[in-house]
């Protein structure tokens, strides 16, 4: 069922005073990826390896205020600004460490450390993704009773009401660590293992996401090594 298909939200709280959702696992992981871009030699970054994380703690304010205010439609615009800003870095910093490689231009150590900054943040970039898209975000998500559509098929959402009882799970819906499990499988598995995509959209992110996660693996961790 679609989110147009659902209930009228009118018939019960106001969604606009509704936002369930825990939003500190996600806050805490934006915070780690710009702290990890600290970890990046400033050659192999854009604009120095403090700019990411100055970005997020200045766009904190505006997505604090307007999360508190009820502003969630700006809300969501700021975090997908945060998200695809990042998601820049991470890129860049991709591409430098691969001329970085053919180059010669690091060390080793340097580049095996940098391979594997990149990986983690990759996992939390798209868990990021996944969680502020996946059937509309966290605020749209928290407004129904439950998680029954979206662009992924958790396997709780297959099972019936009296299972999700029997589960103590009724109502259940996906939260910050659910995508970042997904976001981890596919970095690793380079697939979603136990949660299908079905969205156009999504499986554009993963296969995005896989295809980082492979060039990390083995060009850049796999060519560190060859030098050691």
């Amino acid at each position: 069922m679609s989110e147009k298909e659902r209930p009228d939200a009118a018939a019960g709280p106001d969604p606009d005073e509704l936002d369930v959702e825990p939003r500190r696992p996600a806050a805490f992981a934006l915070l780690a990826i710009g702290l990890l871009f600290m970890g990046f030699p400033n050659a192999l970054t854009l604009g120095g390896n403090w700019l990411p994380l100055a970005f997020v703690l200045i766009m904190f304010v505006p997505m604090i205020i307007t999360r508190r205010r009820g502003l969630h439609d700006v809300n969501h615009v700021i975090a997908i600004v945060v998200i695809s800003v990042i998601t820049v870095f991470m890129v860049t910093s991709l591409i430098l460490a691969a001329h970085a490689v053919l180059n010669r231009i690091e060390g080793p150590g340097t580049l095996l450390r940098s391979a594997s900054i990149l990986w983690i943040a990759n996992v939390l970039i798209f868990a990021w993704w996944y969680w502020r898209l996946d059937a509309g975000g966290p605020h749209v998500r928290g407004i129904f009773d439950g998680h029954r559509s979206g662009a992924f098929l958790f396997p709780q959402m297959t099972l019936s009401e009296t299972e999700l009882t029997k589960q103590r799970m009724t109502g259940w819906a996906p939260s910050f660590v659910d995508y970042l499990f997904v976001a981890f499988n596919t970095s690793t598995a380079l697939s979603p293992t136990d949660t299908p995509v079905l969205s156009a959209w999504a499986k554009l992110l993963t296969m995005l996401q896989s295809i980082i996660s492979l060039s990390i693996i083995t060009f850049l961790a796999a060519r560190a090594v060859g030098i050691l």
